[in-house]
């Protein structure tokens, strides 16, 4: 077998492995490892220990856990049921208030923690029910509460977007002024969906009743007052920090979780036994990402010291794909991969293969990211993983079926194509914001390749002087040699902003 051929074999076994149920960091390893030590050796070891060390030294990854601890504390302050209370006053007059206000919670809280199964889990808890009670359609209410509470991995600040930054060597600054706008633009159009609904099948979403309508102003505001706008300023101050670059995401996490633990004070809702479960599941979640890292980072470089890229190219240039065409067919099987897999094995061990190719193709990678952001929402909804629907099913009362939960999300998947697609051919949504802010043009979303006359066609566009992977491990394990063989000298540390 050719080396591009044990590279594929390589990507199947991993694929037959997790479908197994091995858990994924592990199987990452232990295949880089394998095939590995078939390629180059003993020289394997050299690299998964320099790959380990990249990735726990990469300073970008130091925000993961510092805005988990925000997440989790939020989620612990029991901020939620008065946000939810504040958001349905003051949405009492909209058709569908009810859905429109949990459609809301969601989008503020999702973007406060950005733990998916903890705002669904939670809303399922407390908007699910009310919706039920008031005499909301079944399908329409639990499709509102998963569809929700997935906005957390688009609105910035999303850990899936410091994933993608630090895979793709893109800033993550930028991917969160990117990403705003259509996480914004992808709420409103739930909510239109939910408003259209009401207003077509006002049987669909029931008016509140008289006496829920006439609450005094003074109430409302009230009640925004103590919930909407402590978070709504504590999530203002942290973007803001990021966006306008009066700190990095990690100095401006570090500080949302020291605001996060003030306002969960404030509340008089923070316990040493809550402090403690916050600690516990941000090393635990903090923990998956690293090891997934080292995995992927492994996997990766094995996998393109093989040349197993090569196959991937020569599919595409055989396909003979326009960079519309590329995009298209990309973005189509990042759908299907979230049918099984989470969005985070998407991330580390996919967008390796993909990424590659955006140069050849002339797609910025930025724009790609949005993209890719949109598109992950489907993995949440879509069976058989579905893991937003599940999160609903354990807390849901019995009458509401998983059929029916997924009945109810399959419009709001629809709704996520309509963004993906508003945003392909209105790209200013997604880069108008970075142009603003940081006063330098984004590449064009879709450019002439590099090289070559036509994408598809044959040739690989690319920088020329760009050296191959498998030269820059060659280097690497090199380098080893040649310091292993000098005692006396020095060691440089591995470069701690090297990308995974």
């Amino acid at each position: 077998m050719t080396d591009p051929q044990v590279g594929m074999l390589m990507l199947a076994v991993f694929l037959v492995a997790i479908a197994l149920g091995f858990p994924i960091a592990f199987t990452l390893m232990a295949t880089g490892v394998a095939f590995g030590y078939y390629a180059m050796g003993d020289h394997i070891f050299q690299l998964f220990v320099q790959r380990t060390y990249s990735v726990m030294a990469n300073d970008v990854l130091i925000s993961v856990p510092l805005f988990l601890f925000m997440g989790y504390v939020i989620e612990r302050a029991n901020i939620l049921d008065r946000l939810f209370h504040s958001l349905q006053l003051a949405t009492k007059h909209i058709p569908g208030s009810l859905a429109v206000a949990t459609l809301a919670t969601c989008a503020l809280f999702a973007t406060a923690t950005g733990i998916v199964g903890a705002v669904v889990t939670l809303m399922g808890l407390l908007a699910l029910p009310a919706m039920l009670k008031r005499g909301y359609d079944q399908r329409l209410s639990a499709g509102v509460v998963c569809a929700g509470g997935c906005l957390g991995i688009l609105i910035p600040p999303s850990v899936m977007l410091i994933l993608y930054g630090a895979t793709a060597g893109v800033s993550v600054v930028k991917l969160y002024a990117g990403a705003f706008l259509p996480g914004l633009m992808l709420a409103g159009l739930y909510m239109l969906y939910v408003v259209g609904r009401a207003i077509i099948d006002p049987s669909l979403c029931p008016r509140p009743p008289k006496h829920e309508m006439d609450v005094p102003l003074l109430t409302v505001v009230k009640a925004l007052l103590t919930s909407f706008f402590p978070l709504s300023l504590l999530i203002v101050a942290v973007l803001g920090a990021i966006l306008f670059g009066l700190a990095t995401p990690t100095e401006a996490a570090a500080v949302g979780s020291l605001g996060a633990l003030l306002l969960a004070a404030a509340y008089r809702e923070m316990t040493v036994v809550k402090l403690k479960e916050s600690v516990f599941l941000t090393a635990r979640a903090s923990a998956m990402v690293c090891w997934l890292f080292v995995g992927s980072a492994t996997f990766s470089a094995v996998f393109a010291y093989l040349n197993g890229h090569e196959v991937v190219k020569q599919v595409m240039d055989y396909l003979n794909l326009s960079s519309t065409g590329f995009l298209i067919l990309a973005q189509f099987i990042i759908f299907l991969l979230g049918w099984p897999l989470e969005w985070t094995e998407i991330i580390v061990i996919f967008m390796p293969i993909f990424l590659p190719l955006l140069q050849h193709y002339g797609i910025d990678p930025l724009f790609f990211g949005l993209l890719v952001a949109l598109n992950m929402q489907t993995s949440f909804l879509t069976p058989p993983v579905a893991m937003a629907a599940f999160y609903l099913k354990g807390v849901a009362p019995k009458q509401v079926t998983l059929d029916n939960i997924f009945k109810g999300v399959y419009p709001f998947v629809a709704m996520v194509f309509v963004a993906m697609a508003l945003l392909y051919f209105f790209p200013q949504i997604g880069l108008w914001l970075p142009e603003k802010l940081y006063g330098v043009e984004q590449q064009a979303p879709i450019a002439k390749p590099v090289s070559g006359e036509k994408a598809g066609d044959g040739t690989r566009a690319g920088p020329e002087t760009a050296p191959a992977p498998a030269a820059e491990i060659e280097e690497a394990l090199e380098e080893d040699e040649e310091r292993l063989a000098d005692p006396d000298e020095e060691p440089d540390p591995p470069d701690a902003k090297a990308k995974p």
